[in-house]
C-alpha cells in the first residue's frame, strides 16, 4: 500500500503509466472492446468501470498540451452526433482532472487503428456501450514529481 496512489491502480497499471513517456497513448477499453487482439500489452482491470479508470489514471497522468487533441472516444456507429452518457462522464472527468481538453471523436475503425499504436490497453468491465477512451500522456513538470 502506498500513500497518495489512486486505489483503482494495480501495481501493473501503475508501472505501465510510470513507464509511458510524453506522447505515448493508453486505451481505456470497455468490456466489448477487442483488447486482447489490438497488439499493445493488455492490463486487466476486472470489476472497474471505464469512468473510474479514467479518474484514476488522470489523477497521476497529465494530458499532452503540445498537440491539438489529447483524448479521443469512439464515435457512435450510424450516429456521429450522438454522445452516450458514458462519454459525457468521460468529458466531466477530463474537465475536472486535466483542465480544458475537449475529447475528440474517432470513427470506430479509426479508433481501433489508433488503439493498435497505443502503449497499453486497459481492459475494464465497463458494460455501457462506447465506454472507450484514448489518452495521450503529456509532460510531467519537475515540481509535480515529488511534493514531500
Amino acid at each position: 500500500m502506498l500513500k497518495g496512489i489512486h486505489p483503482v491502480l494495480s501495481p501493473d497499471l501503475l508501472l505501465a503509466i510510470a513507464r509511458m513517456g510524453h506522447g505515448d497513448e493508453i486505451v481505456i477499453a470497455d468490456a466489448n472492446f477487442p483488447s486482447a487482439s489490438m497488439g499493445p500489452e493488455m492490463i486487466r482491470a476486472d470489476g472497474v468501470s471505464a469512468t473510474d479508470m479514467a479518474e484514476a489514471i488522470l489523477t497521476h497522468f497529465p494530458l499532452d498540451t503540445f498537440v491539438p487533441e489529447s483524448a479521443w472516444r469512439m464515435e457512435v456507429v450510424g450516429d456521429a452526433a450522438a454522445v452516450p452518457e458514458v462519454c459525457k462522464e468521460f468529458q466531466a472527468i477530463v474537465d475536472r482532472k486535466a483542465g480544458d481538453f475537449r475529447i475528440a471523436t474517432l470513427e470506430r475503425f479509426a479508433f481501433y487503428e489508433r488503439s493498435r499504436k497505443a502503449a497499453y490497453v486497459v481492459a475494464t468491465t465497463e458494460f455501457r456501450l462506447y465506454g472507450n477512451l484514448i489518452l495521450k500522456k503529456g509532460v510531467v513538470l519537475p515540481e509535480e514529481v515529488y511534493r514531500g
